[in-house]
């Protein structure tokens, strides 16, 4: 196990926003950790189609998430068939279980997210959101 956290997606969009989970989303993020190209992809989606953030914002903030944060994980046909499994084996929606499979890939302890269960484990992985008080 790496130790080092890994970041949905839901994070990285209010690291760079005015929402008031950002001081703690920019917090957790300035600590250290590990998304994966998905994330990368997913986040730039929302800030140009949901967020309207010109791209020059969005690739300023892509720029900052990778200088903040390890190297980004590719998705690969062995994250692919995990996420598979586990979207079969324990109920979770596909695309959910490609970042649960990407954290299982890179050995984090903890997957921070909004999305899913807090507390609930999936293998060695803990999801927890960092936004409830």
């Amino acid at each position: 196990m790496n130790g080092k956290p890994f970041f949905d997606t839901n994070i990285l969009i209010y690291a760079f926003s005015d929402d008031p989970r950002a001081d703690t989303a920019d917090m957790l993020l300035r600590s250290g950790g590990i998304v994966s190209v998905q994330v990368l992809n997913e986040f730039a989606n929302v800030s140009c189609n949901k967020a309207k953030r010109r791209w020059s914002e969005i690739v300023q903030a892509l720029e900052q998430f990778r200088t903040l944060l390890e190297p980004p994980l590719p998705l690969t046909v062995e994250i692919h068939e995990r996420a598979i499994a586990l979207a079969r084996e324990d109920g979770l929606a596909f695309y959910d279980a490609l970042i649960v499979a990407a954290a299982m890939q890179a050995e984090c302890p903890v997957l921070y997210t909004e999305d899913m269960q807090h507390g609930r484990r999936i293998g060695s992985i803990l999801i927890s959101n960092p936004f409830l008080t």
